[in-house]
């Protein structure tokens, strides 16, 4: 949030707000971009709500698996919180 609005978390503006204005200026980002979003043709928002790499616009199912993840790591903690 603060990145957005260019402040750092020591300034006295970040420091005064609120859990209440932080939720209030989340709010109002997903509105803007919802807003956005809403004035593109529908081939031009399909295209902006795809799943891409920013930089190379590569589709994710083209990424691959993680090489880091641990499947069997995985399944033995999900089995023992569930």
């Amino acid at each position: 949030m603060l990145k957005t609005f260019g402040a750092l978390p020591t300034e006295a503006r970040a420091r005064e707000m609120t859990h209440r204005d932080y939720l209030w200026c989340a709010l109002n980002l997903l509105l803007d971009s919802e807003e956005e979003l809403e004035r593109l043709c529908p081939a031009c928002r399909a295209e902006a709500e795809s799943d891409r790499c920013p930089v190379c616009g590569a589709e994710r199912s083209d990424w691959g698996e993680n090489p880091g993840f641990d499947r069997a790591a995985f399944e033995r903690m999900r089995g023992e919180s569930g």
